[in-house]
């Protein structure tokens, strides 16, 4: 006789079995609200560990589902923690969330039509039951809605977990993991499943480490320091002036304000600007950096100025140091003074993508005294472009930003603000606008205090900074909170996801990616790499020309 035959009629406390015959585990003590308490039967517990049903082998521990029969509906709960009663009587008390709803077929009893939320609360005495793997595959059936397959759902091998993509990308997303859990093969792997479902999506991903390179290769525009080719005149005036102005305090205003008054007259002197109507400092017209530089000169020498020419030689200085520096070629070369909007947008966006919907910026190349800069003006372009393209046929964007921690600070003081800002602002605009943003960060606590909050979709991985997991845990929606604690104890490429990209909160496997797909971001495996040698010669050479010519090639 299997365990749910044997234990069917069983449990101490109940007088019957379930009518439709299914496995009392427990019942239902008292009703708060969202929280609910139960009690288990510790003996039961332990003896369905043994049950051919992963899911009912698991039944009771934290983070499991149970379900409560009220009238014609099974009510879904997620166990949130349990402790032995105090009475000593053999029993677990277990607190529950409710998490959602489904009716209950009138021949078998099972789940159908399953729907977040709940309509009606059970009384206490309600038989508490074990969600069998049947049920679960009622639970996270993805029905007609648009969805993409991630992995499986723990703890079964077989019941696919899966993400809505539109409430994923409608209401924004998260990806947060320690370094080494696999974050950067998960970030993969929902990028390429949603490439694989919407061939002429528009996707824009930062990847500051140059990892994703080898994972898009096939499918996607690859853009670094050689073919980037990002004009410096689409920079707006906060932009220019975290590049150019270099003094601090009260000498700052003052640059500032000669800055803004010669770019503005640098921008007028360009056909473009001659057409636009209202031009103003943030309007992304072309001009000549020489232009700047002579506008700067002539005004530092006229006899009415006010101030000294020290504010003059200080961004003259700047512009010339940034002309000469092959650096920043990618962005300040002379061969980028032309009207190539419209050139560089249609590559940046992928418009029309051509079955090739995403770009990746790889901004590892780029001097770390302006990769804030350049990644605020990608952003900003993704946002400005959705604003003013409001009326034309829709193009939804999603802004994928690795390292997420980097760009949107908790320190509203450093250096960066520009790229702060517009991060801040699409997290909680951009939907408004169709711009979806991602977040993939190792460190969820130094983001900005809020956007974590703007995500509606929180993929968490393991955890292991208290710090973090803190963060996290306040973020997530009440019905996860089964799964907070089992976050620092996560496996590699597993997750706790939870928010409106899923039915309910789940605990995922990530399916593994084809090698060809995976990021560059593997670790090495000593043990076998320090037992080679060999061309060590030749490959100092290569690394010393790459290093000087500050390039990969």
């Amino acid at each position: 006789m299997s365990i749910e035959q044997r234990h069917a009629e069983s449990f101490v406390g109940v007088a019957c079995a379930d009518p439709i015959g299914l496995l009392e585990i427990g019942i239902l003590l008292e009703v708060a609200g969202a929280a609910t308490r139960i009690a288990l039967d510790r003996v039961l517990l332990a003896d369905l560990a043994t049950a051919s049903d992963p899911a009912i082998a698991a039944a009771g521990q934290v983070g499991s589902l149970v379900k409560l029969r009220v009238a014609d509906r099974w009510l879904i709960a997620c166990v949130r923690s349990m402790r032995l009663s105090d009475t000593h009587d053999g029993r677990i008390l277990a607190d529950v969330d409710f998490v959602g709803e489904g009716d209950a077929d009138r021949e078998t009893g099972r789940i159908r039509g399953f729907r977040r939320g709940i309509t009606r609360y059970p009384v206490p005495g309600a038989v508490v039951v074990p969600l069998s793997a049947v049920d679960m595959q009622q639970v996270f059936a993805t029905d007609e809605r648009a969805h993409i397959d991630i992995g499986t759902v723990h703890p079964t091998t077989d019941i696919r977990g899966a993400l809505f993509i539109d409430a994923l990308l409608g209401k924004h997303f998260a990806i947060l993991g320690s370094t080494g859990t696999g974050k950067s093969t998960a970030t993969a792997l929902i990028l390429h499943r949603i490439c694989e479902r919407a061939p002429e999506g528009h996707i824009l991903m930062i990847d500051p480490h140059g990892e994703y390179g080898a994972a898009f290769r096939s499918t996607g525009e690859i853009l670094d320091v050689g073919n980037l080719a990002m004009p410096y005149w689409l920079m707006n005036f906060e932009e220019h002036a975290e590049v150019f102005v270099t003094a601090s305090g009260p000498d700052r205003q003052v640059d500032l304000d000669i800055l803004a008054k010669c770019l503005l007259a640098a921008r007028a002197k360009n056909r473009v600007g001659e057409t636009v109507a209202k031009l103003t400092v943030d309007s992304p017209v072309p001009y000549l950096l020489s232009d700047l530089a002579n506008l700067l000169q002539a005004d530092m020498g006229r006899i009415d100025k006010a101030s000294s020419i020290a504010p003059y030689l200080r961004l003259k200085s700047k512009i010339d140091e940034i002309k000469a520096d092959p650096r920043y070629a990618f962005m300040f070369s002379g061969m980028l003074v032309g009207d190539t909007m419209a050139t560089f947008l249609a590559k940046l966006f992928r418009l029309p993508g051509g079955g090739r919907p995403i770009s990746i910026i790889d901004v590892s190349g780029v001097p770390s005294e302006i990769t804030s800069v350049v990644v605020a003006v990608l952003s900003r372009m993704v946002f400005d472009y959705a604003i003013w393209s409001r009326g034309e046929a829709q193009r939804p964007l999603l802004l994928v930003c690795e390292e997420a921690h980097r760009y949107v600070p908790a320190d509203r003081t450093g250096g960066g603000q520009a790229v702060r800002k517009v991060l801040e602002r699409i997290a909680k605009e951009g939907r408004k606008y169709g711009v979806s943003l991602g977040l993939v960060t190792q460190r969820p606590s130094d983001l900005a205090e809020g956007v974590l909050s703007q995500c509606g979709t929180i993929i968490a991985m393991r955890l292991n900074n208290d710090r973090d997991q803190a963060y996290v845990k306040a973020a997530m929606p009440e019905g996860a909170r089964g799964f907070l604690d089992a976050i620092p104890a996560l496996r590699n490429r597993e997750a706790i996801v939870c928010g409106e990209g899923v039915a309910i909160p789940i605990r995922v496997q990530f399916d593994t990616l084809e090698p060809g797909k995976c990021p560059a971001s593997g670790d090495p495996v000593f043990s076998v790499l320090w037992h080679q040698s060999g061309g060590e010669t030749a490959t100092i050479d290569r690394v010393i020309r790459r290093w000087r010519n500050q390039g990969r090639g």
